[in-house]
């Protein structure tokens, strides 16, 4: 598949695309809540876009390690009012959101993407996302964000990321959601130790192969396991990441650090990258 849609866009995946990462929450593992604040929120989405992103991710659930669940209602007061200030900027608005009435409201005041760590199986999540024409990125997840990081284990995590991502996707196409409409999204650091996640890092060209996918691993854990520093302090090692996972043919590079990330897939391209 050469092609994405996402609600209002039509993306050619030509190239990699670049999601920026807004937080809408008081307790994200990246940024610790500094643009929980609607206005700080919205001028952040503003600067990414000017930066080169081509799609904002909005959330306002943290699913960090632990974190704790909040009420959809208090999520929708988070996100939607971050939605409609960034309507028009022109970079297609994707919401990170694993509940329903969540994933209902947001579509209906004009979000172009679901972006569910969930794989759309909360009760009626299928049938309101195909009800739609957004597009829809299916992550893998073992556990929840409370319990996911407690004892994770696979026989063979890559065999079994995949399979899952497989049913996944014949789910969504059951329920009426046009393959070209679907994203992968192995999920990096959801519910799997390091060596999961380098296991999986290189066997990303499979996935790749398979299904357009997303790559979210911008300032996780496994950097700070590798090289020793804290989140904010992740930039070459998430960049080193984000080029190599394009290398690998991912779709879209899900990161915090837009301008940078940007930069280096120009070079990349410039350089030599292989067609896609």
């Amino acid at each position: 598949m050469t092609a994405f849609v996402c609600g209002r866009f039509h993306f050619t995946l030509a190239r990699p695309l670049v999601m920026g990462i807004v937080n809408a929450t008081p307790d994200s593992f990246s940024d610790g809540g500094l643009y929980a604040a609607r206005e700080r929120a919205i001028e952040h989405g503003l600067r990414l876009r000017e930066e080169g992103a081509d799609i904002l991710d909005i959330g306002g659930e943290s699913t960090r390690p632990g974190a704790a669940p909040v009420e959809a209602e208090e999520e929708l007061r988070r996100v939607l009012p971050v939605l409609e200030g960034l309507r028009d900027c022109g970079a297609a608005l994707s919401i990170d959101t694993m509940k329903t009435p969540v994933m209902a409201a947001a579509l209906h005041a004009g979000a172009d993407m679901i972006n569910d760590v969930n794989a759309l199986r909360a009760p009626g999540a299928l049938d309101v996302v195909a009800a739609s024409q957004c597009g829809v990125c299916l992550m893998h997840m073992q556990g929840t964000p409370q319990t996911m990081q407690q004892q994770p284990r696979y026989g063979d995590v890559v065999s079994e990321v995949l399979e899952y991502l497989h049913l996944r996707t014949e789910a969504a196409t059951r329920a009426g959601i046009a393959r070209e409409r679907l994203l992968w999204d192995p999920g990096f650091g959801f519910g799997k130790t390091p060596a999961h996640n380098i296991a999986l890092f290189q066997a990303l060209d499979r996935l790749t192969q398979a299904s357009p996918t997303l790559v979210g691993i911008s300032r996780k854990s496994l950097f700070g396991t590798l090289t020793g520093r804290p989140a904010p302090e992740r930039l070459v090692a998430s960049i080193t990441a984000a080029t190599l996972a394009a290398l690998k043919g991912a779709a879209i590079v899900r990161v915090h650090d837009v301008a940078a990330t940007v930069d280096a897939l120009r070079v990349l391209h410039a350089l030599g990258m292989e067609s896609r």
